[in-house]
């Protein structure tokens, strides 16, 4: 199979996505916790909900978060590309 390498551009979306310790966070929490609404990031951060709405908002904006909608409830899941930069950021963590 003969993958099409991503272009500079949609590897800078991709990077300036998880550029903020904030969305390093969101992204560790999403990945433990698949389905997890805005208000449950927000508790477990504890910090403003406005911030997080943004910071959310942007890795959906970057392709690493999916949001699916269940009535007034706003469920966060990573995409295929936001699994890798988890995986990424988990094993740079380490090293």
């Amino acid at each position: 199979m003969n993958k099409k390498l991503k272009s500079s551009r949609q590897l800078e979306r991709h990077l300036k996505g998880v550029a903020n310790h904030w969305r390093i966070e969101i992204l560790l929490i999403i990945g433990s916790n698949q389905g997890i609404s805005l208000d449950e990031i927000n508790s477990k951060l504890k910090t403003n909900i406005k911030t997080i709405s943004e910071h959310t908002r942007r890795l959906s904006q970057a392709g690493l978060v999916e949001k699916h909608y269940k009535g007034r409830i706003v469920e966060h899941r990573l995409s295929p590309y936001g699994k890798i930069f988890l995986q990424f950021i988990k094993t740079f963590s380490h090293s």
